[in-house]
């Protein structure tokens, strides 16, 4: 402790005063260049910088300008989003691990670690992706399924409270997000038969204020009475199949101000075997949809009610977790609209007022499972590409195995896309690739994997499984797209320069040229990079930054695909990059930039 406070004590003589973060200043958090409060680059999570400075011209003058080692022998997949406020960089680590660095040296100036206990029962590696920022504390979950409150000049604890239990299969991996003094939280565990619910917490007191459980049939609380019940008992669920129904809400959500909404995407109904929760074809059958799982749901930010929700795969049965992000953005024409790339493998649009469906496209090149989204947003099923029912086997022992397109780890996954005020488009990380899979008889267990399948991934295409898609969100159009050969599983962003960044699990931080999808500047990091870029100005000069260290899903569930990428290495590291100022108006060739007005 004493290490901590003399390098804080640095750092405050450096920095002055930290100055709080207020709920203004995380609204306007996409406006601003000089620090980056939100996960996302702004609570819409259009990950879009205002910033030009940095642009086509001049990118290929990005140089490092300090890197910092997470250290130690605790080296998994690396996937947080740095946060940048009053001279300090805060990021997340494996193993529930939080820094605070020198935003202009890269020293560290405190850093913490969650003591996890014995067995807990993380689903696809140990990660941790991002924090919070509030007043004067930073907040982070951990593996155990607590949530932290920190004193963001020290590191010292103010708060932590229980999610919920890690021994039932609860954990939390995702960065919490602040809605007008509220800490909110989702969980994970969803292949343990948890149940996903959404937390709001007093940001200063971590005192419980909202619960709001996102399965049919289970109730949610306000300031520690019960409130309303999810749905209607056994409207999608049959019998006690609701009790651990699944549908964790692992990734985190945004916040559309406009319409004073939270939006939450739900995960995979538990179990896998869809056939024993039953449900035909039918799109005014409800049973077997096990709402609310695979869906996005609206909640009001004071009280957790539920405003609407939209499924995206009913009937799921293939892991097709509906948690992707959920972006608000206005389109050409002036209307205000959500776009979410869901893992099965469809770009959906919807209505920001209502959630109500407007259109979807593939942006994927196999889907097997659906013929595509009818007019009232339900997929138009594939019934034989159904994995089996079990029970209708001759040994009752395991369905009929299909072939699916996209694997179950999804036609996007958890990566978050990137919107672009400057040219319309969603800068989309995809990944083609299928499996087999079959069906198999579970019964659950607490603390035990509640599957009921099983499954092989395979790579469906020999030159790439990677696929970064310019997809315009009017038409469904793909702009254009770079393959790569590894799987894609870090973050995009886009700036006002024209420039879209991402990483590769080969370990290349690359700036492609937001229109073409040239290829214009890239660095190669030594560790697979399944972070999320940042950029941020800094004493009149504009910085970049990325986490790299490659692990998540892929090498421990990727079957064929993970003997595919067994030689990436591991790392932990944070790059972080600037455009010195005397280079800012030079082209990657020494010549000077001639600027054209419009």
């Amino acid at each position: 402790m004493k290490r901590i406070i003399l390098a804080a004590s640095v750092s405050m003589l450096a920095f002055g005063a930290n100055a709080e973060v207020t709920e203004e200043m995380l609204a306007n958090d996409a406006e601003s260049v000089g620090d980056v409060l939100t996960n996302g680059m702004g609570r819409h999570l259009q990950r879009y910088s205002p910033l030009e400075t940095l642009n086509k011209e001049n990118v290929a003058n990005l140089v490092p300008a300090w890197a910092f080692s997470l250290g130690g022998e605790k080296q998994r997949g690396q996937e947080t989003q740095p946060l940048v406020h009053d001279g300090i960089v805060y990021i997340t680590g494996s193993y529930s691990r939080l820094y605070a660095i020198d935003a202009k040296t890269g020293e560290e100036i405190w850093q913490y670690d969650a003591r996890l206990p014995e067995g807990i029962l993380p689903c696809c590696d140990v990660v941790n992706r991002g924090a919070a920022l509030y007043g004067d504390k930073i907040y982070f979950g951990t593996l155990d399924a607590r949530i932290v409150a920190l004193d963001a000049k020290t590191g010292d604890v103010v708060w932590r409270d229980k999610i919920a239990d890690y021994k039932a299969g609860y954990s939390y991996t995702a960065a919490p997000m602040i809605v007008n003094g509220l800490v909110i939280t989702g969980n994970s565990g969803g292949e343990f038969g948890i149940v996903g619910e959404v937390q709001a917490r007093d940001a200063e007191t971590g005192d419980l204020v909202w619960t709001r459980p996102v399965i049919e049939g289970h109730m949610g609380t306000l300031n520690g009475e019960e409130s309303t019940m999810t749905g209607e008992l056994n409207a999608s669920w049959p019998g006690d199949m609701w009790k651990t129904g699944g549908g964790a809400t692992w990734l985190g959500g945004s916040y559309d101000a406009d319409t004073d909404t939270i939006v939450f995407g739900t995960g995979n109904p538990a179990p896998w075997n869809s056939w024993l929760r039953g449900g035909g074809t039918e799109s005014d059958d409800l049973m077997g949809d096990a709402l609310y799982a695979s869906s996005r749901i609206g909640l009001d930010p004071a009280t957790g009610e539920i405003k609407w929700h939209y499924q995206t795969t009913p009937r799921e049965g293939w892991d097709y977790d509906g948690v992707n992000e959920v972006v608000a953005f206005t389109d050409s024409e002036g209307n205000q609209k959500f776009a979410t790339a869901d893992r099965n493998g469809f770009f959906y649009v919807l209505n920001r007022e209502d959630g109500a469906f407007v259109d979807a496209w593939p942006f994927v090149k196999d889907i097997t499972w659906a013929e595509g989204i009818d007019d009232n947003g339900r997929p138009i099923f594939i019934e034989e590409n159904r994995p089996g029912d079990p029970s209708a086997s001759a040994d009752g022992q395991k369905g009929e195995t299909v072939f699916s397109a996209p694997g179950f780890l999804g036609g996007k996954n958890w990566m978050p896309m990137a919107y672009s005020q400057r040219t319309g488009l969603f800068y989309v990380p995809s990944n083609e690739w299928g499996m087999d899979i079959w069906n198999e008889p579970i019964t659950y267990k607490q603390g035990a994997a509640y599957l009921g399948s099983g499954f092989t991934i395979k790579p469906m295409y020999e030159d790439h499984i990677g696929s970064l898609k310019a997809v315009d969100p009017m038409t469904g159009e793909w702009v254009w797209e770079v393959k790569n050969d590894a799987p894609l599983w870090g973050g995009v962003m886009t700036t006002a320069g024209g420039l879209v960044f991402t990483g590769t699990p080969e370990g290349k931080f690359v700036a492609y040229d937001d229109e073409t999808g040239e290829e214009l500047w890239s660095f190669q990091t030594g560790s697979g990079i399944v972070g999320q870029p940042i950029t941020w100005e800094q004493d009149g000069e504009q910085y970049v930054s990325v986490i790299s260290g490659w692990g998540g899903a892929v090498p421990l569930w990727g079957g064929e695909v993970a003997s595919k990428v067994n030689y990436l290495n591991q790392g932990g590291m944070l790059w972080t990059f600037r455009l010195p100022r005397q280079l800012a108006d030079v082209d990657g060739n020494g010549e000077r930039i001639i600027k054209t007005s419009n």
